[in-house]
């Protein structure tokens, strides 16, 4: 907003119920919708902990006859797609429950996409090519990063090309969304730390995007404060409802932020990482910020020095470019080495072409698009060098 003057924008988001017990008002909601059989996706990590058994044991108990799909992988891949929305229409299911993280909830956007318009998951790439709402969906998240359970987006590995692709479009987003932190308390210190830096990477794209706004700037500055004083005490203390309270909050208010202000060059980078090789998002994205906020502090210092005030707790506005983006770096270099993730991705030396490869996968991502400095190909390159390890 400048000088009183305020783009069009548009803000989309689902029903939200946030607080300790959300969870148990599941067979409430598929009663609203009048739903006769559910199909519930998850995925067997979640199971493990329970609270897909919980979420049965709710529709079992109101008399609800529900289907499980639960063979999901932690980078949801199209054939597995393709698959629940396959028994989805055998089994005459007519609502959708994702309980768990990002994997989960993007596998039952596809499956809802799939299922009302037909074809092929991949058919839906790119934005608003999805021309008819999905069935009634609603999603229980399981961990405070990935903030499926309310944005546009749905991230599928497309197997054959070994690449993420991105469908956005407000068909994309859930119902409703019950955000209970006690789900949170069952992960592990390495998942809450990477799904953590998911949620903070969010924030950061969202507020430095080209297509941010009032409305997402608020979303993504308290998101940026909350995640700095939470994470580190959520993964340390991991059965402090407090600390995993306030992570889910920031991670609500940063995916309400970049499911309308879109993201960036973390984003692109780390769907092409994930995709070409199999890596945790939150963890390639974890790595990446840091130099990523050194790339695009010189296009606009000024939104790096806010989220650095933020992030540090300490004024920056005012201060050079350079000035900024060492002390944001800094304080994200900081905060990853507290909670345990390292400096580059442990991996065999990629031979150098990889980089060429992933580079051209990160500037086809509609990510890259909305990123305050419009990168070139040998950009990229080098900021992939950073972290991945090159014969």
């Amino acid at each position: 907003m400048e000088d009183g003057f305020v783009a069009l924008r548009k803000f989309v988001a689902p029903e939200i119920i946030f607080g300790q017990g959300a969870m148990a008002r599941c067979a409430e909601y598929a009663a609203t919708f009048g739903a006769s059989r559910p199909l519930i996706v998850s995925d067997e990590g979640v199971a493990a902990a329970g609270w897909a058994g919980r979420v049965e044991s709710q529709l079992g108990d109101a008399g609800v006859d529900f289907t499980r799909f639960y063979d999901v992988s932690p980078n949801p891949r199209d054939a597995e797609v393709m698959a629940g929305a396959e028994l989805f229409l055998r089994e005459r299911c007519d609502m959708i429950i994702a309980v768990g993280g990002g994997s989960p909830m993007d596998c039952a956007k596809g499956i809802g996409a799939v299922a009302t318009n037909g074809g092929h998951i991949l058919d839906f790439e790119g934005v608003d090519n999805v021309p008819e709402p999905m069935p009634p969906l609603l999603c229980v998240p399981t961990t405070a990063g990935t903030s499926a359970d309310l944005s546009q987006f749905a991230i599928i590995l497309d197997l054959a090309r070994r690449t993420k692709i991105a469908i956005i479009s407000k068909g994309m987003v859930p119902d409703i969304s019950l955000c209970d932190p006690e789900t949170t308390v069952t992960m592990d210190a390495e998942l809450s730390a990477e799904t953590g830096m998911d949620a903070l990477t969010h924030a950061f794209e969202a507020y430095a995007s080209n297509a941010s706004s009032p409305l997402t700037d608020l979303h993504a500055l308290e998101a940026t404060r909350l995640i700095a004083g939470s994470l580190a005490l959520a993964v340390e203390r991991p059965g402090d409802l407090a600390a995993r309270s306030r992570m889910m909050m920031g991670s609500l208010m940063a995916g309400l932020a970049f499911s309308n202000a879109s993201l960036g060059v973390v984003h692109a980078m780390a769907h092409a990482m994930g995709g070409l090789l199999d890596l945790p998002h939150g963890l390639c994205n974890a790595l990446l910020l840091e130099h990523a906020v050194a790339f695009n502090c010189p296009a606009a210092p000024e939104r790096y020095a806010a989220l650095g005030e933020a992030l540090l707790g300490r004024p920056l506005r005012g201060a050079g470019a350079d000035e900024v983006a060492d002390a944001v770096r800094g304080g994200l270099a900081a905060l990853r080495r507290r909670i345990g993730l390292g400096e580059r991705v442990e991996l065999r030396p990629l031979p150098r072409h990889a980089l060429s490869e992933l580079a051209a996968m990160a500037l086809a991502d509609p990510c890259v698009v909305t990123n305050p400095r419009r990168p070139e190909a040998a950009e990229i390159e080098a900021l992939y060098a950073a972290v991945l390890p090159v014969a």
